[in-house]
This record gives structure tokens, C-alpha cells and sequence, in this order.
């Protein structure tokens, strides 16, 4: 894996190492996709059940500084992370809790009004925008149709 490659190497010159902990919780926020810390332990246990949520937690900072992963509040719970190469907007239903992902270029326009108005860079890869999923507004605009004699 080029990544766990680059992360060895980054590691190593930062005087640190690859630890099998640090290794798991990468594996683990690598296989889960998007995870809460909480979810990343509960997988990271099933291998080792003496790593704590505390040292999840650290990890996941460490693994952000460096770049190999990023995290997104895609609620009011706790955030999510995926690796650094996951890279989209995600699109939350604040109804139903679906969670859909478009490319990070779909706010290009949008990026680029705020770099010409505020000097602003959006990182479009960290963001998370709440609405309506289709399915919901569906469903509302079925029921107006209902009530509206």
C-alpha cells in the first residue's frame, strides 16, 4: 500500500515509528470509509481489545497532521474520518440521516466567488452540506399535495 509506504517514511523522519495500533485504526478508518472514533475502536478491538479509545482518538489527530486522513462533522455527533484520498462533499439529510457523496468540483463556482470576494479557500473535501435528500422532499411535497384541496 503506497500510503502506508509514505505514512512509514513520514513517521520515520519525525522520530516516530509504525506502531501495530497505529496501523490498525489506519486499516480500520480505511476499510469503514467514514467512521466515528467510536467505530474505528470497536473495529481496532476486534483485533486488539486492550487498544482504548484514547489512543484511537490520538491516532486519528497524528494520522490528520500528517495528511493521511481527514475528518468532516457530518451532524451534530461526533466526527467522521476517511482517508485523505476519499476526497467528495457530502450531502446530509437532516430528516433521515442519509448521508450521499458528490465530487469536491461541484463547488468550484462557489470556491472560486470566495477566493474573489473574502480571499477565501475552501477545502470542499472537508465540507458537509444539510438538506433534503430527494426521498424526503418527495415525500413532504407528496403530502402538500394531499392536504391542499
Amino acid at each position: 500500500m503506497e500510503v502506508d509506504t509514505e505514512l512509514r517514511q513520514t513517521l520515520h523522519r519525525r522520530g516516530l515509528r509504525m506502531t501495530p495500533q497505529r496501523q490498525l485504526v489506519l486499516d480500520a478508518v480505511s476499510e469503514l470509509g467514514h467512521a466515528t472514533p467510536e467505530a474505528v475502536c470497536t473495529r481496532v478491538q476486534a483485533t486488539a481489545p486492550a487498544v482504548n479509545i484514547t489512543t484511537v482518538y490520538r491516532t486519528l489527530d497524528l494520522l490528520e497532521q500528517l495528511g493521511v486522513v481527514k475528518h468532516t462533522h457530518l451532524g451534530h455527533g461526533a466526527p467522521t474520518y476517511a482517508t485523505s484520498e476519499h476526497e467528495h462533499v457530502h450531502l446530509v439529510c437532516h430528516h433521515c440521516g442519509r448521508v450521499d457523496e458528490i465530487e469536491a468540483d461541484a463547488l468550484d463556482a462557489l470556491a472560486g466567488a470566495l477566493r474573489e470576494s473574502h480571499g477565501f479557500r475552501l477545502d470542499a473535501t472537508h465540507v458537509a452540506l444539510s438538506g433534503t435528500c430527494r426521498d424526503c422532499a418527495d415525500s413532504a411535497d407528496a403530502e402538500l399535495a394531499e392536504e391542499t384541496p
